[in-house]
Parts: structure tokens; C-alpha cells; sequence
């Protein structure tokens, strides 16, 4: 299918969403690690740092959610290719502070499209995870700041955020 003039590359020339064609690209080694957080309240940063949320390990059971999350991308963003994955991870970092817990997903795959969708899908149901196990507590939490950190390989070559770099370096 042919590109529409817009430079958008999921629409055909009669602006019919289309999966992008990667059959030509050459296969690279690629990463991204997108970052989010969700603020609590001191009641759930105080559990989740006990481990006394009745419904268990948060940060846990949020990093295995966070990976399956990335596994099933494809099946949830319409237009995202099924990538053989070589690596996947989930951090944590809190800050007591601000009340604010971090989640920074890492994505690794050598093929012919970005793992951005995965990183990012991965942080999101990570944060999400954690309102579900700790809303009993408080229903107040607030999910915000998921964005793309970095990503490397592909034609376009290495992206660092500006401003954005709590994440690391792939």
C-alpha cells in the first residue's frame, strides 16, 4: 500500500488504516525504555514499602504485569506488528517525597520495526497494576508522565526525550 502525502504511514492513499508494510527494512538491533509514575497517597507508599497490601508484592506483581503487558502489544494497539522479543524489563523507583512511584519498562528486539508501542504499553499496565492493588486504599491515585525515554536503531537512528532521561540508556 502506498503512503498518503501527510507522511502518516498507517493510512493508504484513500486514508484506509493500514499496517505499514516493514517486509523491505533492513532487521537491526532495537530498544526503547519509556518511564511513567503514579502519585499515592503516604497510607499506599507506606503498604506497598511493608508489603502490606492485602492483595500482595505490588511492585512485583505490577513488574510481571508490565512484561505481560509488552508480550501482548500487538493483540491491544491495532497497527503494531507481533515482534519476537529479546528482552523485556520493569523497574521501580519511589520517592517517599513526592509520593510518586516510577516505572521505567526496557524493550530489546533485533527486526524491522521499534519496540516504542511496547515500552510504553509495558509502563502503562505496570502503573495500572499498582491502582488495582492499592485502590482499597485509596481511590485517588493519579497515573501521568508516560512517555518515551530513548530509543535506538532503525532508520531513524538513535531519540533521547529532551528532558527525559530518567530512564537510563538502553
Amino acid at each position: 500500500m502506498e503512503q498518503m502525502d501527510s507522511g502518516l504511514t498507517h493510512f493508504d492513499k484513500k486514508g484506509n488504516a493500514v499496517m505499514v508494510d516493514v517486509s523491505g527494512k533492513a532487521v537491526t538491533s532495537r530498544t526503547a525504555v519509556a518511564s511513567g509514575r503514579i502519585r499515592v497517597c503516604p497510607a499506599i507508599m507506606e503498604a506497598v514499602r511493608t508489603g502490606s497490601v492485602k492483595k500482595g508484592d505490588v511492585l512485583g506483581v505490577a513488574r510481571v504485569a508490565g512484561i505481560m503487558g509488552v508480550k501482548q502489544t500487538s493483540s491491544l494497539i491495532p497497527m503494531c506488528h507481533t515482534l519476537l522479543l529479546q528482552k523485556c524489563s520493569v523497574d521501580f523507583e519511589t520517592d517517599e517525597e513526592a509520593g510518586t512511584i516510577t516505572a521505567v519498562c526496557t524493550v530489546k528486539t533485533e527486526g524491522q520495526t521499534g519496540v516504542e508501542m511496547e515500552a510504553l504499553t509495558g509502563v502503562s499496565v505496570a502503573l495500572l497494576t499498582i491502582y488495582d492493588m492499592c485502590k482499597a486504599i485509596d481511590k485517588t491515585m493519579e497515573i501521568f508522565d508516560v512517555h518515551l525515554v530513548e530509543k535506538c536503531g532503525g532508520k531513524s537512528g538513535h531519540f533521547i526525550n529532551p528532558g527525559r532521561q530518567e530512564g537510563g540508556n538502553p
